[in-house]
């Protein structure tokens, strides 16, 4: 139980919640799907491992980050605590919003040559970069960025996103707020075909990529807004 919890569908949660089924796994411990009992709504259950929760630490800290940033309509919205007694172990449920959708993964890889278009990854992108600035607006950084941890719920015109995680990263908030802005166009520049594809790009796409390198995308972009607006001023 260190580092796996492994409930079945059926199994109950402080005899509100019900599980359907497991989501996945990371760092801190397991996500399921899961239905409130008396309501019939679903939520998510995040159930942290002991030895990454000490002291309630890391879901006291995680609760209060997803509170302060409730305006967010890219960050998934805090409900409530529970607690969970497996093998007389006391364990935290963190119950959230549970959100219908794609990981951008997947949704990347169902794509005709498994990439997108110019249009669809500029949307993306751009979808990104909105929410990366609200987060860092308030004080934040999501310091774990990447095509697993976001789930696409609608596109069009534009893309509708959720952000899933965070990650408590070391340096200054200068050093995160740059390495989420970095993720982002990692993402954008895998979305579009990575280095196989990348030579043949227009040189609007390179000149947002820089070619990965950190140096030329440190000086070339100083935040996620200046990137966020250099992209508005294209002419695509």
């Amino acid at each position: 139980m260190e580092n796996k919890f492994d409930l079945r569908a059926g199994d109950e949660i402080a005899k509100k919640y019900k599980v359907i089924e497991k989501l996945g796994s990371g760092y801190e411990g397991e996500v399921y799907k899961v239905v409130e009992t008396s309501t019939g709504i679903f939520c998510a259950a995040k159930l942290f491992f002991p030895k990454r929760n000490e002291k309630n630490r890391a879901a006291k800290s995680y609760a209060l980050k997803l509170h302060s940033l409730r305006e967010c309509d890219i960050i998934l919205k805090y409900y409530t605590q529970e607690k969970l007694l497996l093998k007389d172990k006391k364990i935290t449920v963190f119950i959230y919003e549970y959100i219908e959708g794609t990981i951008l993964a997947n949704y990347i890889s169902s794509q005709p040559r498994k990439r997108l278009s110019i249009f669809k990854a500029v949307h993306l992108l751009y979808a990104i970069l909105e929410g990366l600035e609200l987060i860092h607006h308030y004080g934040f950084v999501h310091g774990d960025l990447h095509e697993e941890n976001i789930i696409v719920r609608r596109v069009g015109l534009s893309y509708e996103l959720k952000l899933l995680d965070f990650f408590n990263t070391s340096g200054t908030r200068k050093q995160k707020e740059t390495q989420d802005m970095i993720d982002a166009i990692k993402i954008f520049y895998n979305s579009l075909g990575g280095s196989k594809t990348y030579k043949s790009h227009p040189r609007q796409i390179k000149e947002i990529c820089c070619g990965l390198r950190r140096h030329l995308l440190e000086s070339k972009f100083r935040s996620i807004s200046e990137l966020k607006l250099y992209l508005e001023n294209q002419e695509w």
